[in-house]
């Protein structure tokens, strides 16, 4: 059935109810209420045609006439967008496919059925999909624009001033498309950098301290930190596409440091309160956010010279501050966290069978935590065997043994098996790479196997990487591997 996309005026009443959301300073281009379909109930095996949330804001640069939600600016919910005939902001799809998707193809070419940097978009999708409903929020809305702590914003400022002319490249994984870095390099220039002016543990410890207690006030939980590493530096032409932060990043914040730019470059957010919104920035303005959850990307280029953000992400321990409260003063709070993750407590954890407090039991999230994390002790485990646990179908088997004869007959009369995975995450790709066996990659490739599939719920090695280990990078099967443009990417330990 096609859909089609409809366009609602917003009245006074909703539009003054949204901007209250807002603080007096936060820059809003535009509010409510359109979107693509219908309805929140989309699963990740669906992602190429489940109706999303309705939701909308106006593009940067618009009279404020025009708007928009999910799938029209950027595929965020399908992996495609609004068509031209029904798209306020104009051909999105035609920009997409001739210049967004067909850069990042002319950069990692593939000679497999599909190209690494549409099986990264079909994945971004998918999280986008099934990991916002899987998760617990700590706020109304998801997201808060204030300015940063004038002390934490000063010694930022100060390092950007006397580093600023040292910026390294940063290297984007192959066919990594969360932007589009083939065209517009992004650089760092990292905060740990002690060769740097001013740069080293103690801004990190500073930076770390103040967003700590800002994001701890703004949510009401105790937080460990989780992700630091510097200013981002984005080019004239960036784009970066709309999705979710991968866990244990959970409760985030942006902190402008400095821009050149022609007009404003928002961040567009998709809050819990079922509203899209470009926020703008300027130095020294800090947007709070919880990036596992809330949609968040700068789908329109950068019209400038560069814009340079800090991102600091932190991890809920499951304590809320009133708990932290009735804690014995001068605690350390991450060392304590630590001490309870390795007894299996971290958090709230012995409430919610060894599961993050940040995520739901009984969703799609929880069933793939308990798969990576078969102890529930919060730390990943290894396959418990050649054959990576008892879910092995008779296609690992086979792939193992190197058998591509009798694979290919039993994937003529099963062909879903060629995406069957293990309780670890293995599928048999994984296993043929494991052992050697180029005439079984192949096969499995040709069959359709997801090239850079990874084991552990997401978070474990793809099948190049796993090829590697084994053999190194001279195999065949590795070569092959590479060839077809496969990514070389381990787990996340």
């Amino acid at each position: 059935m096609t859909k089609k996309h409809r366009s609602h005026p917003a009245s006074a009443a909703t539009l003054l109810a949204a901007v209250a959301l807002l603080s007096s300073h936060d820059a809003v281009y535009a509010l409510k209420l359109w979107g693509r379909g219908g309805g929140d109930d989309a699963s990740a095996s669906d992602a190429d045609s489940v109706p999303s949330v309705s939701d909308a804001a106006s593009a940067p640069g618009d009279d404020g006439g025009a708007e928009y939600g999910v799938d029209v600016s950027f595929p965020i919910h399908h992996t495609s967008v609004a068509p031209a005939s029904s798209n306020p902001l104009g051909d999105r799809q035609g920009w997409y496919e001739n210049d967004f998707m067909k850069g990042c193809r002319e950069r990692y070419p593939s000679q497999s059925s599909r190209n690494v940097c549409d099986s990264t978009e079909v994945d971004r999708v998918a999280m986008a999909l099934r990991q916002p409903k899987s998760v617990q929020n700590y706020t109304d809305v998801g997201f808060k624009k204030i300015r940063a702590p004038e002390k934490v914003f000063q010694l930022l400022k100060d390092f950007w001033e006397a580093n600023h002319e040292k910026q390294d490249p940063e290297a984007w994984p192959k066919g990594n498309t969360y932007t589009n870095h083939w065209t517009s390099p992004t650089y760092m220039v990292s905060v740990e950098n002690r060769g740097l002016r001013g740069g080293g543990s103690k801004l990190k410890q500073e930076i770390w301290n103040t967003a700590r207690d800002t994001i701890q006030e703004w949510t009401g939980q105790e937080l460990t930190e989780c992700s630091l590493y510097g200013i981002r530096v984005y080019k004239e032409g960036a784009v970066l596409a709309t999705h979710v932060d991968r866990m244990p990043l959970v409760s985030s914040a942006i902190i402008n440091v400095a821009q050149d730019v022609d007009e404003p470059w928002p961040i567009e957010v998709y809050g819990h309160d079922g509203k899209a919104t470009n926020v703008t920035m300027e130095p020294g303005d800090m947007v709070l956010y919880e990036s596992h959850s809330v949609l968040h990307g700068r789908p329109f280029p950068l019209k400038g010279r560069y814009f340079a953000n800090v991102f600091v992400h932190f991890e809920p321990t499951g304590h809320s501050l009133r708990h932290n409260a009735r804690v014995e003063a001068g605690d350390d709070v991450n060392e304590k966290y630590r001490r309870a993750v390795e007894k299996g407590q971290g958090g709230h954890e012995a409430d919610h069978h060894g599961l993050p407090s940040y995520i739901k039991e009984g969703s799609q999230e929880a069933a793939r935590w308990f798969r990576e994390h078969p102890d529930h002790n919060g730390k990943m485990s290894r396959p418990k065997s050649f054959a990576t646990g008892s879910t092995s179908t008779i296609a690992h088997t086979l792939a193992q043994k190197g058998d591509a004869k009798k694979l290919g007959k039993v994937l003529d009369g099963a062909k879903h098996l060629v995406h069957a995975e293990d309780e670890n995450g293995w599928t048999p790709l994984q296993e043929g790479s494991r052992g050697g066996h180029k005439d079984v990659v192949e096969l499995l490739l040709e069959r359709g196997a997801e090239l850079n599939h990874r084991t552990n719920a997401g978070i474990g090695g793809t099948a190049l990487w796993w090829g590697i280990q084994e053999h190194g990078e001279d195999h065949p099967v590795v070569e092959f591997l590479q060839s077809v443009g496969a990514l070389n990417i381990g787990p996340e330990l």
